[in-house]
């Protein structure tokens, strides 16, 4: 008789759950030797705490009910809870703040998709360290765990979340098309974007920029081609480089102009984890400037998760290229 399982959960079998745990502890070994102390949030929180970080971290959440009538939700995601814990318990405690975490998530399946209900992150969050020499730290060292966990191909995309958001401030995009023209380009729609920014009254200039702008991806080279009314960040994105140059990491970085993450706190620097023996991200992060400070703490702060599982498959698939 099968007993069937939710949709988008799996068994692990020993075999399985003994490689997990292996890359697991390798990962833990290099965010332990940078100064990383692990911390472990409730698998559940608080509804109204989660849409205090962000709204989409409560809105898509499983939900239960706790006495008194609380909502709680199943964490979607682990920065979120994180940002909770450091206002809480590091009220006054000196900066920068390193923590890591190896702990569960949970998303409703997207249907057709694939995606798991449930899935194991391993991450971390740097808190109090802001501009470039944070965002270098934290790339570099997912490029370490990778590296001890013997993964050899893996790349990261690097882009910033800002630069399309203030194109489209900077080129009078109404307000209320500006959600959805940012839906298409997280989805990696690029017909689709180019469709809805045609239908804007914008000028040629404007359209062109806001079209070609996803496209870019490549080398340090690329953000010579950028409007200069994104200065900023592309001045971030350049130390950024330098700094991973110093680091010996330049040569892992793919400056992805298009790249944007689903969840709405990120505020710069933006990456993907990739690896080409697979077909999908293995992670990613970037910096998030504001949300500590909507749980009374502000500070600047970027962070990565990677998915454990994803992981150890594009591990599986680099042993097999291996051997052929």
């Amino acid at each position: 008789m099968i007993h069937p399982i939710p949709a988008g959960t799996r068994d692990v079998l020993p075999d399985e759950m003994r490689e997990l745990r292996a890359l697991s502890e390798r990962m833990r070994a290099v965010f332990d030797a940078a100064g990383y102390g692990e911390v472990r949030t409730p698998t559940m929180e608080y509804e109204e705490v989660l849409r205090r970080g962000d709204e989409r971290a409560a809105g898509e959440g499983y939900r239960l009910f706790a006495e008194g009538g609380r909502v709680l939700v199943l964490r979607s995601d682990t920065t979120v809870p994180i940002a909770r814990l450091v206002a809480t318990r590091y009220p006054d405690a000196p900066t920068p703040i390193r923590l890591c975490y190896f702990s569960h998530a949970h998303r409703p399946v997207e249907p057709g998709r694939g995606t798991p209900a449930e899935f194991q992150q391993g991450g971390v969050e740097l808190i109090g360290a802001g501009g470039a020499e944070g965002d270098a730290e934290v790339i570099a060292l997912v490029l370490d765990a990778l590296d001890a966990v013997g993964l050899g191909r893996h790349r990261v995309g690097v882009g910033d979340g800002s630069l399309f958001r203030n194109l489209m401030v900077g080129f009078g995009v109404p307000e209320d098309s500006r959600a959805e023209l940012l839906a298409a380009l997280s989805r990696r729609d690029l017909a689709g974007l180019e469709m809805l920014v045609s239908a804007l009254n914008l000028s040629p200039v404007a359209r062109e920029a806001l079209v070609t702008l996803p496209t870019m991806r490549g080398g340090p080279e690329v953000l010579d081609r950028v409007s200069p009314t994104v200065r900023d960040a592309l001045d971030n994105l350049r130390a950024c480089h330098a700094l991973l140059e110093e680091r010996g990491a330049a040569d892992r970085v793919i400056f992805d102009l298009g790249l944007v993450r689903e969840l709405g706190y990120y505020t710069g620097v933006v990456f993907e984890i990739y690896d080409p023996a697979v077909g999908f991200a293995l992670g990613g992060g970037g910096r998030y400037d504001e949300l500590l400070g909507r749980f009374g703490r502000p500070l600047p702060a970027c962070g990565f998760a990677l998915d454990i599982q994803r992981v150890h498959t594009a591990l599986m698939a680099e042993e097999r290229l291996a051997q052929t």
